[in-house]
């Protein structure tokens, strides 16, 4: 027992701090010390020096939004992490969606993804290119629409219930629940999306 502990004082004392062979992690677990600084430290290396906005923490992703369109979207990463072993290969939502239609076939279980953070921090857009995952693995253009059809309903339902705030021009102020739903051959049959938690006041 430490002095300080014995007489019942709070320690001034900084946290402890990870050497420097481990700052960079795309997995958060994989640090020796983790507390807030270290986390945010960590997160802030990999998004200025290294110019990466996805990090793991065990089986969560963990993204900053970089307020600017990112090259990292398009048709060649989606053939990158398609079929792949995801967990050697960098953090990326196309990983997560990977992983989730992976289960899908192998164990036909329904699977879910949760998208969730403060106003801003892109769970829209999150949504959008996880469905551009699965609608690229799960059939040809010419088989399914459903990105753009789940998409183009978004501003009837903005209309009803989304609000400027002083971090988001377009806040939602309701949850989303988007279904995609798959044919025995995994290919896309068809979609549907529920609001939830409407705020009354609006």
């Amino acid at each position: 027992m430490s002095a300080t502990a014995a007489t019942g004082q709070t320690s001034n004392l900084p946290p402890l701090r990870n050497p420097d062979i481990l700052i960079g992690q795309n997995d958060l677990t994989a640090l020796s010390y983790l507390n807030e600084p270290e986390v945010l430290y960590n997160l802030e290396v990999r998004f200025l020096n290294n110019n990466q906005i996805y990090t793991y923490c065990g089986i969560v992703l963990v993204a900053i939004n970089p307020y600017e369109q990112l090259p990292i979207y398009g048709n060649e990463f989606i053939q990158a992490y398609n079929g792949q072993d995801v967990q050697n290969m960098d953090p990326h939502i196309f990983a997560v969606s990977e992983e989730a239609f992976q289960k899908m076939v192998h164990f036909e279980q329904n699977q879910s993804i949760i998208v969730s953070g403060e106003s801003g921090a892109g769970k829209t857009v999150s949504a959008k290119y996880t469905m551009r995952y699965f609608a690229n693995v799960g059939g040809s253009s010419e088989e399914t629409q459903v990105e753009k059809k789940v998409l183009a309903s978004n501003p009837i339902m903005e209309a009803f219930g989304n609000a400027k705030t002083t971090r988001n021009d377009n806040s939602s102020r309701f949850g989303k629940f988007i279904q995609i739903d798959f044919n025995r051959s995994h290919h896309i049959v068809g979609a549907s999306m529920k609001t939830y938690l409407l705020e009354k006041s609006r």
